[in-house]
């Protein structure tokens, strides 16, 4: 990077504290890791510049980012481990499923919860870019008749599963709270909090809810440099979803949960518009298997698929742009499935001994993925390398995983596009909430109608009547409700 130059800048006058060469001590130190570059533009910085210069490159931990980005790109091309369709033992399908199952693993989940033994974390680092918005993700509104954010649709299902748990305690009267661990950026960390703070936390106590940021990377060239954004500034993005591991142990709320009795932590994507969040009968079932880690499965959708890593090993996760055209064809004879099926569409379980164990291996190994991006340099738009880690990259560290079967159309409505887009937009997520609200309603003895044709709208049932469908008859049996409308108390 040091041949980098600034057309018709004059050099600045060496006044200021740091004189006219950059700090001698500082300078080795980029020296030991091949980062001098950074200091390519020093001569012809004010002193304001020098100082932010010497701040951002302060702020960086050089020592674990040289072990990042060597590590990173010495992994390049290293040979991919063989892979395995994921045995059918590893799999709890919605067919082998009994309603004895589920009213036992529902229990037991509402059990766990009442005691305090479940937190949860919410993956919310992401801007609105795609939907036509900067701001947060969850503050979107995909227009549901009750206008509610995506975040209000989270926090009242928190509310909701609290009043439930509450319920199956010993003890008349007493309340039960879940914290809510929410991971944003620095891109979202501000709009995040206001948005909660002017929104009263959606109900929920705000001693309760826990905001952390996501760390940054330098974004690097080819070679492994610092791309410098301005003259006075590397240029960095975020670690990606999974930098939530390590942003939950630097941070320490992996203590932080221990301290609370927490057991199992429940860990999802903000842009779901059908998540259960602290879903019981998930934890129930997680419970019940005794295993580090488990994620609910979808067949057949494009993102990444789990597999099995050679015979025996671990799951883990391949990227559907990295699966060959064989494995997205192929077809288990026996289950007229595609032999790799099971998709992660990011509703993960874990318990908390082994998020304390893999954060350290994570670490450990420093392997980060490598993504091939513009990135806005003081030549404008260069080629060069963002490092990110995925949430799904510890399960190559579980000694125990298993997968959870879901329908789609009850748990997995992402909103990814903007309307006009063939698939995940606003639109698409918002009737499939209404139509599983309707069916919701019908099965509890009620009736609609409805002036447009019903598959284009729906009723919406607010999550403070019911989490999944439970519960409605009394609100229900025997009335008409006009759709598009919320039914709530």
């Amino acid at each position: 990077m040091t041949e980098m130059v600034v057309a018709a800048r004059a050099p600045a006058p060496a006044a200021g504290r740091w004189g006219a060469a950059p700090p001698q001590e500082l300078l080795e130190r980029l020296k030991d890791y091949g980062q001098e570059g950074a200091f390519a533009f020093w001569d012809e910085l004010g002193p304001e510049e020098r100082d932010h210069l010497i701040r951002d490159i302060e702020s960086l931990d050089l020592p674990r980012i040289d072990r990042i980005v060597r590590c990173s790109l010495k992994s390049q091309g290293a040979p991919v481990p063989t892979v395995e369709p994921v045995p059918e033992s590893s799999v709890a399908t919605v067919d082998d499923r009994t309603p004895e199952d589920k009213e036992r693993w529902w229990r037991r989940g509402l059990r766990a919860i009442s005691e305090g033994k479940l937190a949860v974390v919410l993956l919310a680092g992401g801007q609105g870019t795609r939907l036509g918005s900067s701001d947060p993700k969850g503050c979107f509104s995909i227009g549901l008749p009750s206008r509610k954010s995506l975040f209000q649709l989270q926090a009242e299902r928190i509310l909701c599963i609290q009043k439930l748990a509450a319920q199956c305690t010993d003890a008349p009267g007493s309340t039960v709270q879940i914290h809510w661990y929410i991971m944003t950026s620095p891109f979202t960390d501000e709009a995040t909090r206001k948005f909660f703070e002017t929104h009263r936390y959606f109900g929920l106590e705000p001693s309760q809810v826990t905001f952390f940021q996501q760390g940054t990377v330098p974004c690097v060239s080819p070679d492994g440099r610092f791309i410098m954004e301005t003259p006075y500034k590397v240029a960095k993005a975020p670690d990606g979803n999974g930098g939530v591991y390590a942003a939950l142990k630097s941070k320490r709320l992996l203590d932080d949960m221990a301290a609370k009795g927490v057991k199992y932590v429940d860990c999802y994507g903000v842009d779901n518009v059908l998540v259960r969040v602290a879903d019981p009968t998930f934890l129930g079932y997680f419970i019940d298997k005794g295993v580090s880690a488990a994620a609910k499965a979808y067949p057949q959708e494009k993102v990444g698929v789990f597999v099995q890593r050679g015979r025996g090993g671990p799951l883990s996760v391949v990227e559907y742009s990295e699966m060959d055209a064989a494995m997205t064809t192929e077809i288990n004879q026996t289950t007229g499935r595609l032999r790799y099926c099971w998709s992660n569409v990011c509703l993960h379980m874990f318990t908390l001994d082994f998020l304390n164990q893999v954060t350290n291996s994570l670490e450990k190994d420093s392997i980060y993925h490598l993504a091939e991006k513009r990135i806005p340099s003081v030549h404008g738009y260069t080629s060069g390398l963002k490092l990110e880690q995925f949430i799904f990259d510890v399960f190559n560290y579980s000694p125990s995983t298993t997968l959870f079967e879901v329908l789609r159309e009850e748990e997995f409505a992402p909103v990814k596009n903007a309307n006009g887009a063939t698939y995940d937009t606003p639109d698409s997520a918002r009737l499939m909430l209404l139509r599983l609200h309707s069916r919701w309603v019908v099965a509890a003895g009620g009736f609609l109608t409805h002036s447009v044709p019903l598959y284009m709208t729906g009723v919406e049932v607010s999550p403070l009547c019911s989490y999944a469908g439970e519960n409605l008859e009394a609100v229900c049996r025997g009335r008409t409700f006009h759709a598009p409308s919320e039914i709530s108390f």
